[in-house]
């Protein structure tokens, strides 16, 4: 997956995780955790395992913190899908 095709799964899933909220607007280094309550920050986790079977420890959520971290995180962990 590119960095854009990383970006726009994580808008997706916190989107579908909490509706209520726009992610259209969500700039690269706009807390995702401070807009997400710890359960929906938790289904984002499960949800990242379940479509991509990337395994977060719980030792790296905060590596997760903004989109632009998110996807450097994730983005050796998705490089082959």
């Amino acid at each position: 997956m590119t960095r854009e095709e990383i970006g726009q799964a994580i808008i997706k899933i916190v989107s579908e995780v909490n509706p209520d909220e726009d992610w259209t607007a969500l700039t690269p280094e706009e807390s995702l955790r401070g807009k997400l309550e710890s359960m929906d920050f938790l289904d984002v986790i499960m949800e990242l395992r379940k479509q991509y079977g990337v395994e977060v420890p719980e030792k790296d959520y905060g590596q997760l913190a903004t989109l632009k971290s998110s996807i450097d995180y994730l983005e050796p962990k998705l490089a082959d899908k």
